[in-house]
Parts: structure tokens; sequence; C-alpha cells
């Protein structure tokens, strides 16, 4: 694995470059391919790309990710939740899906998930070189407010209110790409810490056995490595704001040292008797449902009601109807101005279509989707066929709240494109087409078929005899 950190790689000038692929000739090709331009670090999983995130002194502007990884390297399940993770590590990382399994589905929901783009394999390395720069240089779309006016968000804004000067800890949820961190910025910024530090720490970000340093300091030779004194996050915040994103993530053995602090304010560097006592309020966040993990044991209660003191759940986009519109102009008009070019605009049937979609991805979703618009089409009109390419039309999973919105999603261009819809031989080519595909599956064993499909033996032969009829 080539992992030297990216301070080394700044200092010769080349920006770092995470390719996550299990072929080592391909790690090997890309890094010979793009070694002159970047500084290539290569990992052949997930968990290994994790691992090595950790180690960084800080994370690469850059991925190149493959879709299919191990251990189902034929499915682009690992390559999604690695996408996930990248994001949850360092959320303005642009991560290029680079993938043989090259179908619009995949790239949608590759994009929907926040990557950047999905380019298909074998792919030209002059090529990869000019996307990847383009990347580098394409404007970030920072989130610097709540944006939007919607009943839910408007409910989000009078909590943060209400809740900004409170010293108590408070507890964020919501979905990823939902704004998060956005909600705790406002509650710091409304507060009377407002000029005092604001520190972040991604607690999916560090290495178990680094997290209790990080936050609480250490001094020298508490360990191997600890050559100085050095303090923890919560002695840096001093009397302002700690946002610990991805709590969910936070080892058992040190929610038990969290909750002491959040009791009693009482902390102690690692390898010091010294006590120490935080000043700074706690933010917590997460996109876990935090309930359900007390309940499995994966969460502790008691530290939960301590961080659940206020709770904020920031809304879904699907749920903000209205501001998917003000985000729009928002985000348009901001990457307009850092990109020095004039922003695009969508006729009335996009601007239908831009309402009507759900954005599983949430708001980091919306941003990325006017960026490259507004990267691949400066001061242009865009219709219904520049924009549908951007958008994950087939997303696996109905969204809560929203039953079924694939399905509902496809009924409505369907219906939207052409007469003659026929209800009855739409639900049954639905079902011809899974009973053909259990049969595949199970190379013509009705018995195995019947059980992936959930019916019983005999109601799968009157189904295939019906449709023979026909």
């Amino acid at each position: 694995m080539n992992s030297p950190s990216a301070p080394d790689a700044q200092a010769r000038g080349r920006p770092a470059l995470l390719v996550v692929d299990d072929d080592a000739l391909i790690t090997d090709a890309l890094a010979f391919a793009l070694g002159a331009d970047f500084e290539v670090h290569a990992c052949d999983s997930r968990a290994s790309a994790i691992e090595l995130l950790r180690e960084l002194d800080a994370p690469p502007p850059l991925a190149l990710v493959d879709l299919g990884l191990p251990p189902a390297p034929h499915a682009p399940d690992e390559g999604f939740q690695l996408i996930a993770d990248l994001l949850a590590h360092s959320p303005r990382m642009k991560i290029f899906v680079l993938s043989g399994q090259n179908d619009a589905a995949n790239a949608r929901h590759a994009r929907a998930l926040g990557a950047w783009e999905f380019v298909a394999k074998p792919s030209d390395p002059a090529l990869l070189k000019r996307l990847l720069a383009r990347a580098l240089e394409a404007p970030a779309g920072d989130d610097a407010d709540l944006v939007g006016e919607s009943p839910a968000l408007a409910k989000l804004k009078s909590q943060i209110a209400q809740f900004a000067a409170s010293p108590y800890p408070v507890l964020i949820e919501g979905e990823s790409g939902s704004g998060k961190e956005m909600a705790a910025r406002s509650l710091h910024r409304l507060s009377p810490r407002a000029d005092r530090p604001y520190l972040t720490l991604n607690c999916a970000a560090i290495a178990p056995t680094l997290v209790e340093p990080t936050l609480f300091g250490y001094v020298k030779g508490a360990f191997t490595g600890a050559a100085t004194n050095k303090s923890g996050y919560f002695e840096d915040a001093e009397d302002g704001t700690l946002l610990l994103d991805e709590i969910g993530e936070l080892p058992l053995e040190l929610q038990a040292k969290l909750l002491r602090v959040l009791e009693n304010g009482e902390y102690q560097r690692v390898g010091e008797t010294q006590r120490r006592t935080a000043r700074c309020r706690v933010i917590a966040a997460t996109n876990r449902d935090l309930r359900r993990e007390v309940k499995r044991g994966g969460f502790r209660a008691d530290l939960y009601h301590r961080l659940s003191v206020f709770t904020l759940g920031v809304p879904p986009l699907r749920d903000m109807e209205g501001d998917k519109l003000a985000l729009l102009e928002h985000f348009r008009g901001l990457t307009a101005m850092q990109a020095g070019a004039q922003p695009f605009e969508l006729d009335a049937a996009a601007a239908a279509r831009w309402q009507r979609y759900d954005f599983p991805g949430n708001v980091r979703e919306l941003r990325n989707i006017v960026i490259r618009l507004s990267t691949k089409y400066p001061g242009q009109r865009l219709s219904v066929a520049e924009l549908e390419p951007e958008l994950d039309l087939e997303a696996a999973t109905p969204a809560p709240g929203a039953e079924g919105s694939a399905i509902v999603e496809q009924a409505l261009r369907q219906l939207e494109r052409a007469g003659g819809f026929n209800l009855d031989d739409t639900l049954k080519a639905w079902e011809r087409g899974y009973i053909e595909a259990a049969l595949r599956l199970t190379r013509g064993n009705v018995s195995q078929a019947a059980k992936l499909l959930g019916i019983n033996r005999t109601t799968l032969y009157s189904r295939m005899n019906s449709g023979e009829e026909k």
C-alpha cells in the first residue's frame, strides 16, 4: 500500500489521490500513469482505504474508487458504502467512480451518494488527468447557511434559535448530506460563544486507539510516538463549541469517558494524573438511529440521554417542498461567482422535474448536481434531457416517509411520455420478469425460485401457466 503522508505530497507540489481497486494491475497502472501529477495512495478494499485515511495527516482531495470491491467484487454495494464512508471522513473529497460496472443506474446512484463523476473502465489516463485537474479547480460550493423557507426548515431554524443560548448538549440527527454541520454552525453562530473557537471532530475519521488522545490530549511518553505534550480538542475548544460528528462511531470504551466529561466537566490527558475541566459546549451529530443502537447495545443509554438534552432533526430534502428551487438558486449563484462564469438556467419542464425529484442524497447531492451542471453548461438554458442524466431515478430503497419513491418516479416518466398505457399489462410484464429472473438464478428449479419470490410452488406454477396462455 503506497501511503506517504499528505504533507509530503504537498511539499512536492502534487495533490494527493486515493485509488481504491482490488486489481493490483489497475492500481499499479494508475500509479504509473498518474504518479507524475498526483501523489497516489493505493488500497485494495474499503477497510484498507479507511485505515489509510485515518493514518494520513490530511485526507486526499481526490479519489478514484472501484464499485466492485471485496468481499463482493461482482456487486456495487461495497463501492457505494465506500463513497459514503469517504464523505463521512471528508465531506469535501471529490470522488470519481472508476468502474467496469458501467450502467446508468450505478452512475446515478454513485452521484446521488456524493460522487463527483462516473468514469467507465478502461479509461484513458490522459482523460483521467484532465478530469482530476478540472475537479481540483472546480469551486467547492460551500454551505454557509440553512437556505429555504419550507415549514420543515422553518421549524428547525426556530429550534436552533431557541436552543442556541443554552450551555447544554445538543444532539443533531439527520440523513447523510442533509446539513447537520450547517445546523451545528448555526447553533454556534447564534450563541453567546460565537466569538470563541468552533472545532469539529469526525469520530469516523479517527482510528479507535487515537480517539482518546485526540479528544483529551496526552503527555510526553504516554505512548509510542508521544514526543511532546499535546492538548486535545476539549482543551483547544476553550469555552467555545465542540462538534462531535458521527458520534455513533465512537467506541464503547470511549463513550464512558465522554459521559464523565459531560456529567462533571472533568477529564485527564492520556498519561497524566492532573484533572482538567472542560468549558466548551458539546454538540453531537449522527445519521444513525441512536435509540435503536442503544437497544442493540452499540451505544450507551446514559450517554444518549446526556447528549440529547436538546434534539434537532434536520429534515431530508424531500420534506422541504419549495426549498429545492431556493437551494438551486443559492448554489447556482455561488458556483457561478466562484468559477467566474454565467449561471445556467432550467426551462419550465426541467424546473418542474427538479421539483419532483426526491434528492436521496439530500442537500449534498443537490449541491453537486448544481456544480456539475455549472461546469458542463455555463450560461445555457437546460431541458429535461440535460438534467435527467444527473438524477438517481432508480434508487433501490424507497425513502422513509416517501413510500415507493423510485417506483413513483418511474411511473411519472412513463405516464408523461405516452398514451396507450395499460396498468394490467405493465403489472403482468413485471411479474413475468421477476419469474424469469428467479428461474435463471435457480437454473430452472421451481421450488427454489418460489422461495426467492416469497410464494409457494403451486402458486408459481399457476402464474407460469397463466403467462404461457397469454
